[in-house]
């Protein structure tokens, strides 16, 4: 009789794809373990990333245990998509191979991939690559589009905290929003944490530039970083 086959799964979504694509970490958990039920598959573990960015693979803490979890167990890497996965081809080619030196292998729902089988290897390679071929298409021609619009004089992106558009689609400061700027700057030199900040405004009743009363500690950030519109 054969053993039974094992599972680690990893799930991740960032709140702008959550929203964008639905995927949420409920949805992709879901399907994991329907995976896993379907093929009598013991799932050792669930690691989840919530809020963080594919781009790269080592700062994602969720991801990293799954792949410890994996490799010492020798089991298969159960993910949604590729794209759950990793944004770069370099990225996704190094978790594959780091997965078969333990012997375990990855199993991408979306594009029906399990690299236990030679010809699984194979297409995992080529997908891998193509994904990474779409997203600098959608680079390039996002990166000319704006091009075009900078050259018609047109603003591009969105307002940011601070000011106000004209009607002739300038920018003009906003004095309330310039005033909370210097807060935010004079907090961070007396050592407040993002997180502190964020909650100082809204205890002050300190509207977002969106008019949200929760401020998230991104913003804060966003705000210090912009030093020039």
């Amino acid at each position: 009789m054969s053993e039974k086959r094992q599972a680690v799964g990893y799930v991740r979504v960032s709140t702008a794809m959550q929203a964008n694509e639905g995927v949420s970490l409920e949805a992709q958990q879901s399907r994991l373990e329907a995976w896993c039920t379907l093929h009598d598959c013991e799932l050792l573990g669930l690691h989840v990333d919530a809020g963080f960015s594919g781009k790269k693979a080592a700062n994602r803490p969720g991801l990293q245990n799954a792949l410890d979890e994996a490799c010492k167990a020798g089991a298969s890497l159960v993910v949604y998509s590729l794209s759950r996965l990793a944004r770069s081809t370099r990225d996704t080619l190094d978790i594959a191979e780091r997965l078969d030196r333990s012997g375990a292998d990855l199993v991408s729902l979306s594009e029906q991939l399990d690299t236990c089988s030679a010809a699984g290897k194979m297409m995992f390679r080529m997908l891998a690559v193509l994904a990474e071929f779409e997203r600098d298409v959608i680079s390039e021609r996002t990166k000319t589009a704006m091009a075009e619009l900078k050259a018609q004089g047109r603003r591009v992106g969105t307002i940011p905290f601070g000011w106000n558009e004209s009607e002739a689609g300038d920018l003009i400061e906003n004095e309330s929003e310039q005033v909370c700027r210097g807060l935010i700057s004079e907090m961070r030199r007396d050592g407040v944490s993002l997180r502190g900040i964020a909650k100082n405004l809204e205890a002050r009743g300190i509207k977002t530039k969106t008019g949200k009363s929760r401020w998230q500690a991104m913003t804060v950030r966003s705000i210090l970083q912009r030093s020039e519109v």
